[in-house]
C-alpha cells in the first residue's frame, strides 16, 4: 500500500518539484484521482440530458408525462393570459406527442441578447421564457422558465411551427440541437403554436403514454379553467375525449354526476381573501358514494389535507345544525356523523394560495394551517345561507343523511351478527377457500375464480404452497345499486372480505371514532398481495369481472393504489398439428402462430431478391407485413382511405421536400394513378395536383368513384410530415423489399397475384391454417387441472394484467354508467363504442 501523500515531507532533494498544475493532472490520470480535468461544465441542454431528473422528477413513466405536461401549460398559461381557447393534444402512433394550440405564438423576432430567434432561445437555453417580468403574463403555471427548453433536451427529436402574422414559422431540433433556423415557410391565416416531439429512448424507461393518465390531468385543467376546450386523442387505439366545462367546477361537479339522479342543483360558495382564494362546488345525488376533489394552485392533492378537512367539518356541522334548529332529528336519535353526511355527495373544493405549503414530495396532500379555518368558515356561512333560503332542498339532503345514518345502524347490527357466526372474525376463513401454506401477504396469491367446476380445476391445478382459490358462486351484489347494510346481507361479499381479511367500510374521522372503527378496512390487514380475478372469456365472465371490479373499488379501492388488482389472462385459442398442442392467448399470437406455419408452405416473391422465399427467411418479413396493417387500420377510421393511403405510404421518397418539388410530384402522380387503377380497376380515378400556399408548396387531390361510392385524399404537407405517416413508411412493402404489386406468392406449383397486401396477408395466414385444429376457449372449466396451471396459473409462463386507476374521475364515470340505475347513459355508452367490441361471446 502506498504512503499518503500528505504525510509524506517531500521530494528528495535531486527529484524535479512538479508544478501543482502538472502535479494534479499527472495524480489523477495516474490514480484515477479529482484533478481540475474532472471539473466539467455543462453548457446548454447537456445539463439536462445528463441529470433529467432534477428537472423532470423521474425517467420513468411519471417523467414521460410530465413532458406533456409542461407543452401543455403553456398553452394554458396562454388562456389565462387572455389568448386561445382550445388546445389539442395528439398522441401519435410513433410514439411521438402533438400539442397544438390558437394562442399568440411563441415570439419570432431576433432576440436583442443572444441573436438568434426568440422561439430557438426559448427551446434551448434553460431559464428563459416571458414569465419573469410583468406584462406578457399576469397568472402562470410555469414560473421558471425550464418547460420546453427541458422537453426539447429529453426529446429525440422535435418540430416546431408558429402561425403568427400570417405566416408560417418552421424549425427542426434534433436530441436539442437545431437543424437549421427557424424560417418562413409559407402564409396562414391561423394563429398559434404546434409542437410535436418524441420523447428519447435512450432517456426514459418507457416512451409510451398512458391516455389515461393524460385524461386525469387534462381534465382537472379544463375545469379550472372556465371555458378552455382540451382535446385529448390516441391515433393508436383511436380514443377520444373532449374537456371543456363553461362553468368551471360547478361543470364538473354536473359533469360527475351526469350518469346519477341529483336531488338538487349545484351549491357553489366562493371566498376571496388575502392570501386565499376558494371555490366549492357540491351536490348530492341518490347514490351511496361520496366523491370528493380536491386541489390547491391546480394541483390534484390525492390525499386531501387542511382544506379537504374543514370541508369536511364545516358540512358535518352545518347540516346537523340545521337539522337540530328544525327539529329534523329525533330527540334520542345520535347526531350526524360525517359519513352520514356525505352519502351521496359529489363535491370538488379548489383553493389558491399564496404561499402554499405541501406534505412530502408528491405535494399530494395541503398543509397550510390556516386554510383550514378560512374554508370551516366560508362553508358554514355559505350553506348555512343556502339551507336558509331553499329549505325543501336542506331537508332532501338531510333526510338522505338520516337514511344513511340508519342504514349504519343496520349495518353495525348485521357486522354483530356476522362476527357472531364468524364471518368477520380475522380468526376464521370461509369454507370454501383453498388457502395456502405460505403466511407472508406478500408471496401470496388469492384466485377469485367463477364458478364450481372452474375451481375445482384450479384447486387441483394450483401450486399449493402460495396460491389460495376462493371459488365464486354465480354473480355477486352490484355494489353501485346497494348501501352498505345490504351489501354486507350477500353471502358471497361476506365470503370474499373473510378472505381477504381487510375489513370493511371506511374509519371514522378523528372525533367520530368508536368501537366499530378496528372493524373498518385496513390496507396492512391484506393476507395476499396478489388478488387475481379469473373469469371466463364471455359475455357472463365479463359482466362477473366488472362486479368484482365495482365492489373493489368502491369499498377496497386502496389495494388498487398499492398495485394488488390483477386479471388473469387465459389462452382464447387453443390449436392442435398431428399431435402437438400449443396454447395461443390473443388474436395477435394466433396470427404469429399461422405466420410461422404458412412460410412452411408458401413462397412470396421478393423483388430485391428477385426471387421466392419461403421458410425461415420469409418471417420476419411477413411479421412486418402484418405489423403494417395492423398500423395502417389504426391509421384512419375510413375504411374507403384505406386504399388510397396505401399507394402513398409505399413511396419511399414521398415526404415535405418532394412536395416542393413540382416536377418529382407530377411523376409521383403518375405512379400513383397506374397503382389505383390495379387496386381499384373498375373504379374512375383521378390524381390531381395543387397549390398549398400555406407551406409554399404542393398537396395532391385523390378521388375514385366505385360501386356508387366516392373516396378522396388529400397528400398533404400535415399528412406526409406526420410521424404516424413516416412510421408507415418505415413498413411499407417497397421499404422492406417487395417492390411494387402484384405481390405473388407460391403454394406448391400454382402461383398468384395480389395488388395489396391485405389481400395478399390474409391468403398467406389462411395456407396457415391448413391441417390445424383450432379451438377457441369460452370457458375456464374446458381445461383440466393441467391444462389450467400450464396456461393460466404458472408463474413462469402465465400473463397477468395489473389494473391500475390513472383516471379516477374517469373510473368513476364508468362504474355510475355501466353499473348504476340510468339508463340512458349506458345505452348511449354502448352505441358509442359498439365497433370496439373485440371477441363477442353471447
Amino acid at each position: 500500500m502506498l504512503p499518503d501523500e500528505r504525510n509524506t515531507p517531500g521530494p528528495p532533494a535531486e527529484a524535479p518539484v512538479t508544478p501543482p498544475s502538472q502535479k494534479s493532472e499527472s495524480s489523477a490520470e495516474s490514480k484515477g484521482g479529482y484533478g481540475a480535468e474532472q471539473i466539467r461544465v455543462l453548457e446548454g441542454l447537456e445539463a439536462v440530458q445528463k441529470r433529467p431528473a432534477m428537472y423532470i422528477g423521474s425517467t420513468g413513466v411519471d417523467g414521460l408525462h410530465h413532458l406533456v405536461y409542461e407543452v401543455v401549460d403553456n398553452s394554458v398559461d396562454e388562456h389565462m393570459a387572455g389568448y386561445g381557447e382550445s388546445i389539442e393534444v395528439t398522441l401519435e402512433i410513433d410514439g411521438s406527442v402533438t400539442v397544438i394550440d390558437n394562442g399568440r405564438g411563441i415570439p419570432t423576432g431576433m432576440h436583442p441578447t443572444q441573436k438568434k430567434s426568440a422561439a430557438e432561445v426559448a427551446l434551448t437555453v434553460l431559464h428563459a421564457g416571458g414569465k419573469f417580468e410583468q406584462g406578457a403574463y399576469t397568472v402562470s403555471g410555469g414560473l421558471h422558465g425550464v418547460g420546453i427548453s427541458v422537453v426539447n433536451a429529453l426529446s429525440e427529436w422535435l418540430e416546431l411551427e408558429i402561425w403568427q402574422d400570417g405566416q408560417v414559422f418552421t424549425q427542426e431540433y434534433e436530441r436539442g440541437k437545431p437543424k437549421a433556423p427557424l424560417v418562413v415557410a409559407g402564409v396562414t391565416k391561423k394563429r398559434g403554436t404546434k409542437i410535436t416531439f418524441k420523447p428519447d429512448a435512450n432517456i426514459f424507461e418507457t416512451v409510451d403514454c398512458s391516455f389515461d393518465v393524460l385524461a386525469q390531468r387534462l381534465r382537472e385543467l379544463a375545469f379550472l379553467n372556465k371555458g378552455l376546450s382540451i382535446a385529448l386523442s390516441d391515433r393508436r387505439t383511436q380514443k377520444e375525449q373532449v374537456f371543456c366545462y363553461v362553468g368551471g367546477i360547478v361543470s364538473f361537479v354536473e359533469h360527475l354526476n351526469e350518469a346519477k339522479t341529483p336531488l338538487h342543483k349545484p351549491i357553489f360558495i366562493e371566498v376571496e381573501k388575502t392570501d386565499v382564494i376558494l371555490e366549492v362546488a357540491l351536490q348530492y345525488n341518490d347514490s351511496y358514494a361520496e366523491n370528493l376533489f380536491s386541489f390547491a394552485n391546480n394541483i390534484n392533492t390525492r390525499e386531501g389535507g387542511t382544506h379537504l378537512i374543514g370541508l369536511k367539518a364545516a358540512l358535518t356541522r352545518t347540516i346537523n345544525n340545521y337539522a337540530n334548529a328544525n327539529d329534523l332529528l329525533k330527540k334520542d336519535t345520535e347526531s350526524l356523523t360525517g359519513d352520514d353526511v356525505r352519502e351521496g355527495l359529489t363535491a370538488v373544493i379548489s383553493v389558491k394560495v399564496r404561499h402554499p405549503q405541501f406534505e412530502g414530495q408528491t405535494k399530494a396532500k395541503l398543509g397550510n394551517s390556516e386554510v383550514k379555518g378560512i374554508v370551516e368558515a366560508a362553508v358554514n356561512e355559505g350553506l348555512g345561507n343556502y339551507f336558509e333560503e331553499n329549505p325543501a332542498v336542506a331537508k332532501k339532503i338531510i333526510g338522505k343523511s338520516i337514511d344513511a345514518a340508519r342504514a349504519r345502524e343496520a349495518a353495525r347490527k348485521a357486522k354483530d351478527l356476522i362476527r357472531r357466526k364468524s364471518a368477520l372474525d380475522g380468526g376464521s376463513l370461509p369454507g370454501k377457500l383453498a388457502d395456502c401454506s405460505e403466511k407472508d401477504p406478500a408471496l401470496s396469491e388469492l384466485y377469485l375464480v367463477e364458478g364450481d367446476s372452474a375451481g375445482g380445476s384450479a384447486k387441483q391445478g394450483r401450486d399449493r404452497r402460495f396460491q389460495a382459490i376462493l371459488p365464486l358462486k354465480g354473480k355477486i351484489l352490484n355494489v353501485e345499486k346497494a348501501r352498505f347494510d345490504k351489501m354486507l346481507s350477500s353471502e358471497e361479499i361476506r365470503t370474499l372480505i373473510m378472505a381477504l381479511g381487510t375489513g370493511i367500510g371506511r374509519k371514522r374521522e378523528d372525533s367520530e371514532k368508536g368501537k366499530d372503527d378496528k372493524e373498518a378496512f385496513d390496507i396492512t390487514r391484506t393476507r395476499y398481495h396478489k388478488i387475481i380475478l379469473m373469469t371466463d372469456a364471455d359475455v357472463d365472465g365479463s359482466h362477473i369481472r366488472t362486479l368484482l371490479l365495482t365492489f373493489l373499488f368502491r369499498q377496497m379501492h386502496e389495494l388498487f393504489d398499492h398495485g394488488y388488482i390483477y386479471i388473469a389472462q387465459p389462452p382464447l385459442f387453443k390449436v392442435k398439428k398431428g399431435k402437438a398442442e400449443r396454447y395461443l392467448k390473443d388474436e395477435h399470437a394466433l396470427n404469429e402462430y399461422l405466420a410461422e406455419q404458412a412460410v412452411q408452405e408458401v413462397a412470396l416473391f421478393v423483388k430485391a431478391e428477385e426471387a421466392f422465399m419461403n421458410g425461415p427467411t420469409l418471417l420476419p418479413m411477413l411479421k412486418r407485413l402484418i405489423d403494417f396493417e395492423g398500423l395502417l387500420a389504426r391509421f384512419t377510421q375510413k375504411q374507403r382511405e384505406l386504399g388510397l393511403i396505401r399507394v402513398f405510404v409505399d413511396e419511399p421518397t414521398l415526404g415535405r421536400d418532394l412536395l416542393k418539388n413540382t416536377e418529382a410530384v407530377q411523376d409521383l402522380i403518375a405512379r400513383a394513378k397506374e397503382r389505383l387503377t390495379l387496386v381499384y380497376p373498375k373504379g374512375q380515378v383521378s390524381v390531381d395536383i395543387r397549390e398549398d400556399e400555406e407551406h409554399q408548396s404542393n398537396k395532391i387531390f385523390c378521388r375514385v368513384q366505385t360501386n356508387g361510392m366516392t373516396s378522396t385524399l388529400e397528400v398533404n404537407h400535415d399528412l406526409v410530415g406526420s410521424a404516424d405517416f413516416r412510421e408507415l413508411q418505415k413498413l411499407a412493402p417497397s421499404a422492406i423489399g417487395l417492390g411494387a404489386p402484384p405481390f405473388r406468392i407460391k403454394i406448391g406449383e400454382e402461383e398468384t397475384g395480389y395488388p395489396a397486401t391485405d389481400q395478399l396477408v390474409r391468403a398467406i395466414l389462411d395456407a396457415g391454417k391448413k391441417g390445424l385444429n383450432l379451438q377457441r376457449y369460452k370457458g375456464l372449466g374446458e381445461m383440466n387441472p393441467t391444462q389450467l396451471w400450464e396456461t393460466t396459473m404458472n408463474p413462469q409462463t402465465r400473463s397477468l394484467l395489473q389494473v391500475k386507476l390513472e383516471d379516477m374521475t374517469g373510473v368513476d364515470e364508468i362504474f355510475t354508467i355501466l353499473m348504476g340505475d340510468e339508463v340512458e347513459p349506458r345505452r348511449n355508452f354502448i352505441q358509442q363504442h359498439a365497433l370496439e367490441v373485440r371477441n363477442l361471446d353471447v
